[in-house]
């Protein structure tokens, strides 16, 4: 089974964590999905993004069964640059205990950062996404990422998780 997960923030410091479970690449709807409210999150910190998002990934798999979990999905970089720096997926694979496999899927390119990082270009769009992975062939992962039902750009899975943190 697959986890997919997405945090909103709201102006009130508080956020909503979501994560939708599905069980193959291509499905077309979430088999079960987690919502999960925290009351106090921390401030934006430039360059340590995960300070604020990991803490409310966390709070959203205390509800899931980690056991049943083949690789979880984040909005976000694994890797910051060439050098490795460490993004929110890697942060989330360690404080896993790197049982998991952590694939990051960014909207956004970053500077220096190519080595660790596959372009995938979905359907007629000409805007790749940026597929990064920790505990898993990176070639493995954006295969993974390409072959997710929807025609666009973005898998239709993901579009669906960022309507439900927004709503």
């Amino acid at each position: 089974m697959f986890l997919a997960t997405d945090t909103y923030y709201n102006p009130d410091n508080t956020a909503k964590a979501v994560g939708i479970l599905f069980q193959n690449w291509d499905d077309q709807v979430p088999m079960n999905t987690i919502e999960v409210h925290i009351p106090d999150v921390a401030e934006y910190e430039p360059g340590a993004f995960y300070k604020r998002e990991l803490p409310c990934i966390m709070a959203m798999l205390e509800h899931c069964d980690l056991a049943q979990l083949d690789a979880i999905i984040v909005d976000g970089y694994v890797f910051l640059d060439d050098l490795g720096k460490m993004g929110l997926g890697a942060h989330l694979y360690d404080a896993l205990g790197g049982r998991i496999p952590v694939i990051g899927v960014a909207k956004t390119s970053f500077h220096d950062n190519h080595l660790n990082v596959i372009e995938v270009k979905r359907g007629e769009s000409t805007h790749p996404l940026y597929v990064s992975s920790i505990g898993i062939q990176l070639a493995t992962a954006a295969a993974w990422i390409e072959s997710m039902y929807g025609p666009y750009r973005m898998p239709h899975l993901l579009k669906v998780l960022d309507g439900m943190t927004r709503t």
